[in-house]
């Protein structure tokens, strides 16, 4: 007989978890309401659960991946508008858990329900679940909770999460194309070097002669090559390990890095705006949504990605603590451009800051996206020039003895 794992209330508002064995699982929902249960969840067990403690240690693999923007963006609009449309926010839960398509993030909506139902508040519970909803995230519904504007502060979030998935989609957009076109003309170099110069440095080594200073160059980097793959190719591999590592464990050498992504000519523009971009609208919601200003700066250093920018954050965020104001605590840290701390004095004095901060969001964000439009344009023809010069140079090279194959055959 089948085994079913069910959820529900009892009339007294406790909550029951069991398991039992029903015909089907029609039948046993027929019996708990019988017997005056509110049904929250009803699963099947299948026999690889059942006989799971008989086989001692399982392992399980995660499930659903990394739970995106833009699953948190349908997480929070769906949840947000089933709220406001006077839904139960547990029975709201549990049909997210249901139908969201990202599975790591339906079975922490489930949990999450299970600690509601419990007596716990929605924003401590989505804290037990750090790698599936970020700070942003519990800081609004909080605020959510104690303002009684849930509906408003989910909507908030999506609307925010939406954006970030626009920006970080248009960044790997714009490091898409000339990544792949590296990778490719670099395959294709390599394979001439590796399979088509040797064929013509024996045919020319046959005839004797001396060959031209290109040519000779030529063979030598393709014997270089052959001879050396496997230590080219470890090598690579080494450094690529290497410096992830150092990326992920070393804060100066990440700073380093972040300092030189901020310094480098146009990726520099890019990053700039886009780390302005996203530092407006974190703000912008933040704010609006009431959550606390040194708050606020705090989860906006956490969202830029840059060590240089959280720094600066930081700095600024001291200088609020202890009365400056924001422009002024901005502007003492030398990263933001003028723009924006001109933006929030008028912010300020007109206490209207969140709508300064909107617009900073916007302006940067339309600026971001001519700005990845531009940089896709420049590159596009600068990578054709530079690819076709090595090819073309490796071409020449091959081929210049052919023309003075009268020579070399006498």
């Amino acid at each position: 007989m089948p085994r079913f794992k069910y959820r529900a209330f009892d009339e007294t508002g406790n909550f029951v978890e069991s398991e039992a064995n029903y015909p089907t699982q029609e039948t046993l929902i027929a019996d708990l309401q019988q017997r005056g249960l509110s049904i929250i969840e009803v699963i099947k067990v299948d026999k690889e659960e059942k006989e799971e403690g008989k086989r001692g240690l399982v392992l399980k693999l995660p499930i659903g991946g990394k739970v995106s923007d833009r699953d948190l963006s349908i997480f929070c609009r769906q949840l947000g508008t089933m709220i406001n449309a006077g839904l139960n926010i547990i029975d709201a839960l549990n049909i997210l858990g249901e139908q969201l398509p990202n599975k790591k993030l339906a079975e922490a909506s489930k949990k999450v329900a299970i600690m509601v139902s419990e007596g716990k508040p929605i924003s401590n519970s989505m804290a037990e679940f750090p790698a599936v909803f970020p700070e942003f995230v519990i800081n609004l519904v909080r605020v959510g909770e104690e303002t009684g504007n849930l509906d408003i502060a989910l909507m908030r979030a999506a609307d925010y999460y939406e954006k970030m998935a626009m920006i970080k989609s248009k960044i790997k957009s714009a490091a898409f194309y000339p990544t792949f076109v590296v990778i490719i003309a670099t395959a294709i170099v390599t394979g001439i070097l590796y399979f088509l110069v040797p064929t013509f440095a024996e045919i020319y080594a046959s005839l004797g002669g001396e060959l031209p200073a290109p040519t000779q160059m030529l063979i030598a980097a393709s014997n270089a090559l052959r001879s050396n793959l496997i230590f080219i190719l470890g090598f690579i591999v080494a450094f690529s390990l290497i410096f992830r590592f150092l990326l992920n464990n070393s804060y100066q050498f990440r700073k380093s890095v972040h300092s030189f992504m901020l310094r480098a000519p146009k990726m520099g523009e890019l990053v700039m705006k886009s780390t302005m971009a996203k530092f407006a609208r974190t703000m912008a919601t933040l704010f609006s949504s009431g959550v606390a200003l040194e708050r606020a700066f705090e989860i906006a250093g956490q969202v830029t990605g840059n060590v240089v920018i959280r720094e600066a954050l930081e700095s600024a965020k001291k200088g609020v603590i202890e009365g400056e104001p924001m422009h002024k605590a901005l502007e003492k840290t030398g990263m933001f451009p003028k723009l924006i701390i001109a933006m929030v004095r008028v912010g300020e004095d007109t206490g209207r800051l969140d709508d300064m901060l909107d617009t900073i969001a916007r302006f940067y964000e339309d600026e971001f996206d001519k700005a990845v439009e531009g940089m896709i344009k420049l590159i596009e023809p600068m990578l054709i020039v530079f690819i076709g010069g090595i090819v073309g140079a490796i071409l020449i090279a091959l081929y210049m003895p052919i023309f003075k194959m009268g020579e070399l055959i006498k």
